[in-house]
C-alpha cells in the first residue's frame, strides 16, 4: 500500500509514461493472438475527422474559386492540385483513367499529410484533455488511452495500402479484362511456357504482397518513430527541477523539441508524398502489360 501511494505521489515512471501514451483507446482487450474484432476507436476517429477537415477545405477552395486572382489559400490549393496532376500525367498514361486516380493520389497525399501533422501538437495534450474528460464521465482518468496521430497505428496505414492493392487489382481486370490478367499472372516475368506458370504465379503474389506491406510499414515505422522521439523528448521537459540537470533538461527539452518539430515537418510531409507516389507506380504498373 505504501509503495502505491509512493507511486501515485510521484506520478508514472518513463517507461509507464511511454507505454501509457503509446496505447490504445480500444473496443475491448486484445488477446495475444490476431484478433480482428479489437478496434483502436482513437485511431479511427482522428482519421475520420482529419479526412472530413481536409475534404471541407478544399470543397471550400474549389466553391470560393475565381478565374481573376486567386487569393492565399486558393493559390496554395491550386499549386498542389497541379503537382499532383503533373505526377499522375508522368506515371499513368490513361487519361480516361487519370480522371479518378489523380484526385485519388490529392486525397492521398493531403490526407495523410494532416494525420501526420498531428504529431506536432504538444504529446500531452489531447490526452490531457481526454484524461479530463474521461475523469469528469465517472472513470478512471489513469486508464484513459488516446493516441491523436492515426498514422502511427500500423492498423491504418495497412489499411491505406490495402485499400491501394484494392485500386489496382480492379485496374489490372479492368485494363486487361479478367482474362488477360489471369493469363499475366502465370505468364509474366519469365514466360509463357507451362512449366513456368507456377513459379510465375509465386512470383505475382509475393510481389502483390510485398508492395502492400511495405507500402503500409515505410509509412507506419517513420510516424512511430517521430511520435516516440517526441515522447523521449517530453520527458526531458518532465524531469525539470530547482537544480542545475533539471534546468539543464528543461532547456535541452525546449531545443530539441523544437529542432525536432522543425525537422519533422520535412518527414510528415515526405511520408505524405512518397505513399501518393507509390499509389501512382502501383496503378500505373497494373495499366501495363507484359
Amino acid at each position: 500500500m505504501a509503495a502505491e501511494n509512493m507511486a501515485a505521489e510521484h506520478g508514472p515512471t518513463a517507461g509507464e509514461y511511454i507505454v501509457h501514451h503509446l496505447s490504445f483507446w480500444q473496443n475491448k482487450t486484445p488477446a495475444n493472438v490476431v484478433d480482428f474484432s479489437v478496434f483502436n476507436w482513437d485511431s479511427l476517429f482522428w482519421a475520420t475527422l482529419i479526412g472530413v477537415v481536409g475534404c471541407f477545405f478544399l470543397w471550400k477552395a474549389a466553391r470560393k474559386a475565381t478565374s481573376g486572382a486567386p487569393g492565399r489559400f486558393q493559390a496554395a490549393v491550386e499549386i498542389l492540385v497541379e503537382m499532383v496532376d503533373s505526377q499522375a500525367k508522368g506515371i499513368v498514361h490513361n487519361a480516361k483513367s487519370r480522371k479518378l486516380v489523380a484526385p485519388l493520389a490529392l486525397t492521398v497525399f493531403v490526407w495523410i499529410f494532416l494525420m501526420n501533422a498531428m504529431d506536432l501538437l504538444p504529446v500531452d495534450l489531447i490526452p490531457w484533455l481526454w484524461q479530463l474528460a474521461y475523469g469528469a464521465a465517472g472513470h478512471d482518468p489513469h486508464h484513459a488511452y488516446m493516441r491523436s496521430v492515426p498514422t502511427a497505428d500500423l492498423s491504418i496505414t495497412m489499411g491505406l495500402s490495402l485499400s491501394v492493392l484494392l485500386v489496382c487489382l480492379i485496374y489490372n481486370v479492368k485494363i486487361k479484362g479478367f482474362g488477360g490478367w489471369l493469363h499475366e499472372l502465370v505468364a509474366a516475368p519469365f514466360g509463357a511456357h507451362p512449366l513456368l506458370w507456377p513459379f510465375n504465379f509465386i512470383f505475382q503474389i509475393i510481389e502483390f504482397i510485398a508492395k502492400t506491406v511495405s507500402h503500409g510499414m515505410r509509412l507506419f515505422g517513420n510516424m512511430y518513430a517521430g511520435e516516440l522521439i517526441f515522447l523521449l523528448i517530453a520527458l526531458m521537459g518532465g524531469a525539470f527541477s530547482l537544480s542545475a540537470t533539471g534546468i539543464s533538461l528543461a532547456i535541452g527539452h525546449l531545443i530539441a523539441g523544437t529542432a525536432w518539430a522543425i525537422f519533422h515537418i520535412l518527414i510528415i510531409t515526405l511520408q505524405a508524398f512518397v505513399f501518393m507516389m507509390l499509389t501512382l507506380v502501383y496503378v500505373g504498373q497494373a495499366h501495363d502489360t507484359h
